[in-house]
């Protein structure tokens, strides 16, 4: 078993990351405020947002996308392949499972944490979430 998505997953991080932190490079303020129709970016108000967007907009600054990010790769470097040993003294010895919670690879919280990127062209393929109904 191959570590393709914890690598994949590494990778979107890293983007979103370098997104957000672009943001602050571009001089807008790390952390955005909204004030009913308009975000306040730290370059003064833009406003002409439905109230409800505003808030979306203001609640995934820069700031607070950073911080997910960080908290993402914790729990990325926690649910680590730990590779089937051929133990017999292990009811598990043949197959994959996660380092952390010892759920056969990947875990749950692995496949939660690509979730939101499912969409993405180079996601893996095999461990792509069943669309059924």
């Amino acid at each position: 078993m191959t570590d393709d998505l914890p690598a994949f997953l590494r990778v979107r991080l890293d983007e979103d990351a370098g997104v957000a932190r672009r943001c602050g490079e571009a001089g807008f303020a790390a952390e955005w405020t909204a004030h009913e129709a308009a975000v306040d970016f730290g370059q003064g108000d833009t406003g002409g947002f439905p109230t409800m967007i505003a808030l979306h907009v203001a609640l995934h600054d820069p700031a607070r996308a950073l911080r997910e990010v960080e908290a993402e790769r914790r729990v990325l470097d926690r649910h680590t392949l730990s590779p089937a040993e051929e133990d017999p003294e292990r009811p598990w010895g043949e197959r994959d499972d996660c380092r952390f919670d010892g759920d056969l690879w990947p875990c749950d919280d692995l496949l939660d944490l690509a979730l939101p990127y499912q969409e993405h062209p180079d996601f893996p393929e095999r461990h792509r979430p069943n669309r059924g109904p």
